[in-house]
Formats: structure tokens, sequence, C-alpha cells
């Protein structure tokens, strides 16, 4: 049975999909004039920012008000970055100075780059409070483990890219930071009781309320005191009771990807879950990366048919449809875009940077750099000091299949530098750094989520709080190398 036009309208301005490659293939700008809420832009859609104008500026052709939406968060996670790392650190080393003006600024210069490239939506900033130490998937993203202080500083991180006029959208509510699972790859579960989740992991989405947040994200996992056997996206009492009736958020409540394993393994398919999530309270659904418009279609068509056997009240799509419409219009009003110092993202960087002990012994040192995993969210992306030493060999290594004997050959009488990220996870790395000190002046550099671990006999142990371009350089520029 053929769907509706009108109801297959109002569900495809639900709807943020994507496409793969440079350029928006036709079927992408065909949807926006179809009523198409937007497309969120990965890595793949980004060469350099010349290609992303004329991309951006291509989409709005179709639809002046589409939103164009990607997920900036500087530090570990950048898509404009996403060739060479971000020139901007992230939340964790943002947190670590503990400067909420500096915060602001940080954002308003990332807002001020998305502006500039034709982006109107930035899903972010990450206000998640990260008090599970091996979260695998937040870490660095996060301004800290402490409510007070991710507080300060989300409102900040708002504050600044709206200025811009780039909304910001507050994730991943009502708090992923204390999972010790993927929510990509599965359901995490949060099991606390309420008042604990107002005390630890609720203070920074209130903040971001108050600041004036555009959109609020969701988040794929489950905390039975609020959402029962469901995830936050599917919840009803998440949505629409906590953030909603509680906070009095009014802007758009945005969705997680859809396609990732807490949401569509759940619900049993993406255009399920689109429906399940506009029923909780959702109004803008992100179906994920990998989206062609038979996707699109099926989702828009589940939305539908849903709405007509009523599973899914029309007032609650339309409800949907106009809270998108009104970020889209929020969005799209003109603001001026004013230069930021070129150098914000590395002075913040240098003041991130926790020194432990000194740099005496370790002139002209071996940099042995440990081959390091990333997450789902943060892509592969270069990271380390490689970028920015001048002339000091570095060679990448994996810890598991690296001895003590080929690093000490490699390094001859020289001091040994090396840099990790998460580096007390690995039993292997640990064990080749203190057998190291003991033979010779060693040097380490996290770059990772810190830890209290300290090994002992080592000169000096630099903590960067992130990965980004701006935490090598802060950290080759501590050893005198860059």
């Amino acid at each position: 049975m053929a769907t509706d036009p009108g109801l297959r309208r109002l569900a495809l301005g639900t709807l943020l999909a994507a496409f793969d490659g440079p350029s928006a293939p036709d079927w992408a700008r065909a949807l926006l004039t179809e009523g198409l809420a937007g497309h969120t832009l990965f890595g793949a859609n980004v060469t350099d920012p010349g290609q992303l104008t004329r991309l951006t500026a291509d989409l709005r052709a179709a639809r002046p008000d589409a939103l164009i939406a990607i997920d900036e968060e500087g530090g570990d996670v950048t898509r404009l970055g996403h060739r060479t790392g971000s020139p901007y650190p992230g939340n964790a080393a943002l947190g670590a100075v503990d400067d909420p003006e500096l915060t602001r600024r940080v954002y308003a210069a990332i807002g001020s780059d998305l502006a500039t490239a034709g982006i109107n939506l930035n899903l972010a900033p990450t206000v998640d409070v990260n008090t599970a130490a091996e979260n695998p998937i937040i870490g660095t993203r996060s301004f800290g483990a402490d409510p007070d202080l991710v507080a300060r500083h989300s409102a900040a991180a708002v504050t600044g890219l709206q200025v811009a006029g780039v909304a910001a959208c507050a994730k991943h509510f009502p708090g992923h930071g204390a999972t010790v699972t993927d929510s990509h790859l599965e359901l995490p579960t949060v099991d606390v009781p309420l008042d604990v989740l107002r005390e630890r992991d609720l203070p920074p989405f209130a903040a971001a309320v108050a600041a004036g947040a555009q959109a609020v994200m969701s988040a794929h996992i489950r905390v039975p005191a609020l959402t029962g056997e469901r995830p936050a996206t599917f919840s009803r009492e998440a949505l629409s009771g906590l953030l909603r009736g509680e906070y009095a958020f009014r802007g758009a409540i945005v969705t997680d990807a859809l396609e990732m394993r807490g949401a569509a393994a759940v619900a049993g398919g993406i255009p399920q879950a689109a429906v399940a999530a506009l029923d909780a309270g959702a109004d803008l659904l992100c179906i994920g990366a990998q989206v062609n418009r038979e996707l699109v279609e099926a989702v828009a068509a589940e939305i539908a048919a849903a709405t007509g056997d009523g599973r899914l009240g029309l007032d609650r799509l339309e409800d949907a449809a106009a809270r998108a419409a009104a970020l889209a219009a929020w969005s799209a009003s003109p603001r001026a875009v004013t230069a930021h110092d070129p150098e914000l993202g590395l002075a913040a960087a240098r003041r991130a940077l926790l020194v432990e002990g000194s740099v005496a012994e370790l002139a002209s040192p071996l940099v042995v750099q440990f081959v390091a995993g990333h997450s789902i969210a943060e892509g592969r992306v270069p990271w380390g000091l490689g970028p920015h030493l001048n002339g000091t060999e570095v060679v990448e290594v994996v810890a598991a299949s690296t001895t003590l004997e080929s690093l000490a050959a490699r390094a001859g009488d020289r001091p040994i530098v090396l840099v990790g990220r998460r580096i007390h996870r690995s039993p292997a790395i640990r064990g080749l750094i203190e057998k190291l000190a003991v033979e010779r002046p060693v040097g380490v550099v996290e770059m990772g989520w810190p830890s209290s671990w300290r090994p002992a006999g080592v000169r000096l142990f630099l903590t960067t709080y992130g990965a980004s371009l701006a935490n090598g350089r802060a950290a080759a520029e501590a050893l005198h190398l860059a």
C-alpha cells in the first residue's frame, strides 16, 4: 500500500540521513526537497575546507534550512580534522585546566570553524560524567569525573558553540559516563537508583538546558530505575517525563544513531527503532552512517504506517516534525562569524599538560609509540608525537610482540620516551616500561584517560588528557623535541 504523501513528508521531517563520499548523491539532495530534515556528515564526507564548503552549499541549494550535522567534539572525536587530528584539545584537557572561559572560547572557535564550513548542528558537547575509569566509549570525551566540574564546562561549551550560530546538542542523556560497555555494540546497563543519577549524571544536562542548548541527544543505555528494560531512547519516562517534564527542556531531542546495536538490535531494526524513539518523545532521528535512499524510505514508511495503525500518535509525529523545523529555523538565522586565535587550541593543550618529573636526562631520545585501538566514535584519526618531532626517531610498535631487548637494541645508548593511550590497561606495556626504567632514563607520555599508575624509576611522566594534534604538540614541546 502506498504511503500517504502528507505522512511521508512529516516522517522525513524527523530524519537525519547520511551518505558516503565527498559529494552528495542525487537522492540525498532530492530527499531534502521532499521534506528530509537534513544529513549528518562523517569523516568520509570531508577532504578539505574548500570541498566541505562546496558540499554544504550544494545541500543547502536543495533546501536552504537543511540541518547539516556533524560530530565535532575537538580532541579525540573530530570530523573536520580526521586526517590530521584536531587542532583543539578535547573535553578531558579542558576539564583538567578547569577554566570555563577557556572552554567557552575553544567551543566558540569550533563553532566558528563549523559555521564557516556551512554546518549548523554540532552533535556535541559530550556532557557525560566519566565516573567509570574503564569506560570504553566516553573517556577523554568527558570533561571529568566530578558532576559540578562537568556541569560548568558543559554550560560554557554550549554557550561558545551557539554564539557562532551552531546549535549545540548535549549528549548522551541521561548519562553514558558510568558504562563499561559500548552502546555501538550492545545495550549497556547503568543499574543505580534515580537519586544517584540525579546527583552524579544529570547535573551537566541541567546546566546545558539552562545555558540554552538547542538540542539534547538521547543515549542507547538502559537505566532500570528509569527506563525499565528498554534504552533511554525508547523510554517515555526518560525523554517525555524526565527531560521534558522535570528539566523543562523545550528544544529538540535528538537520538544517537539508530543503527547502533543498543537501538536497532533491541527494536528489531532501524525502522522499528525510529517509531519507538518518536513514541518516547524524540524529535530528530539520526539514522546512522551507513544510509541509502532505500533505508530512508523504509524508515519513513514505517513511521507513516505506525501513525496509520495507532502505534504512533499523529500529534506526536507532528510535534516532533515541528521541533525539528524549529531547530532548523534557529540554525538558519544568520550570525556573524568571528575570527579566533589560530594558536588557541595549542595554548589550551599546553595549559592542560601535567608534567611530573624532569626532562633533564631525556635529551635526543628514541620515541616509542605503542599501537592503540580506537572507539567507533573516534574512528581512525592520527595521533602521537610523530608530526611534531624535529628529527627525533620515532618507532611504532605493538606491545605484545615487542621485547625489552629489541627496544634496547634500537635505542643504543639513547634514553627512551614511550607514548601510549590508556597505558595502565596493558600489562605488556606496563612490564616493558618498568623493566626499561631500571636500565636507562625513560619518559612516559599518557595520551588517554589518565590513571594513578606511575612506574618506579621513570624520569618524567606527562599526561596530556587526550590525543589531538594540539595535545601531541604540547607534549613534544615539553620534551624539547618540537
